[in-house]
């Protein structure tokens, strides 16, 4: 049989009954497709920050943020194949990122300063969003997004904690 034969012709949910009740796998793929939209556009935001840092640290900003576009881009993998193993499709386009998202874009190039600390509060908005979505893996009780949610949630209060480090006493200044 042709792959196009198999293939579904909509964007209905498929029928997936690994033990949590449908409203439940819907809601969790709800909150992980804005997680999901948040950390892309992070990826997005950190990814051109390490393209333009400049300045008396722009090695150490430059690799720091490689180290963080680099995470981002598995994490965006991670949590887009758990909404698909939820039997939802997640969002794919940045358009829809950017509906969703409640990262700010940056439209300009700030100071190395002003970079430090739109990631950091961004890594504290993801944070926030992975939060939320806990309490509803809880009452499902989705031990496998509540690891996955763990993980990022530990791995963006690593890097907030990180970047909050390079501004107190430091020499990044403002341009």
């Amino acid at each position: 049989m042709p792959f196009a034969d198999i293939a579904r012709k909509s964007n209905e949910p498929l029928d997936v009954k690994i033990g949590i009740p449908d409203q439940q796998r819907k809601a969790i793929a709800d909150g992980l497709s804005k997680l999901l939209a948040d950390t892309y556009t992070l990826l997005g935001k950190t990814h051109g920050f390490h393209w333009n840092v400049e300045g008396p640290t722009f090695h150490s900003l430059h690799e720091m943020f490689q180290e963080q576009y680099e995470d981002l881009q598995g994490a965006v993998d991670e949590i887009a194949e758990r909404i698909r193993a939820l039997g939802y499709f997640p969002p794919g386009s940045l358009s829809q990122f950017l509906k969703h998202t409640s990262i700010k874009d940056e439209h300009g190039t700030p100071d190395a300063r002003n970079m430090v600390e739109q990631i950091v509060r961004d890594n504290e908005e993801v944070t926030r969003t992975a939060r939320e979505i806990v309490q509803i893996c809880d009452e499902a009780n989705d031990t496998v997004t509540e690891d996955l949610l763990n993980k990022r949630m530990g791995a963006h209060e690593k890097v907030a904690w990180m970047l909050r480090s390079t501004l107190a006493k430091s020499d990044l200044v403002r341009n």
